[in-house]
């Protein structure tokens, strides 16, 4: 069974996280748009996944680097798992900025 089959046959949209910032304040948090973003991703939606939440990939890659590091020792390891952060956060604050123009 595919992942976008399974994601079909579970429904898994009903059981999505409202914003509580949006329901309370009106308006949108540095991270709305993530659980979107992720459920376009497994549905292979990458452009869209792009659009909902930009910063999904450098999030992926922070966190695929920190799982990695964990099991292999690297020489670098804290200057790239600072750059990789930097560019994540950046990414979302950017894109929180952008919302707001």
């Amino acid at each position: 069974m595919q992942l976008s089959t399974l994601l079909y046959v579970l429904n898994i949209e009903k059981f999505m996280l409202p914003c509580f910032t949006k329901q309370f304040l009106g308006m949108d948090c540095p991270g709305c748009g993530l659980q979107r973003s992720l459920l376009f991703l497994f549905r292979g939606e990458f452009v869209a996944a792009f659009k909902m939440y930009p910063a999904i990939y450098p999030m992926i890659a922070l966190f695929t680097f920190l799982i990695f590091k964990n099991r292999f020792q690297l020489k670098h390891e804290s200057n790239i798992t600072f750059s990789l952060m930097f560019v994540t956060s950046a990414a979302v604050l950017i894109n929180y900025i952008l919302k707001f123009i």
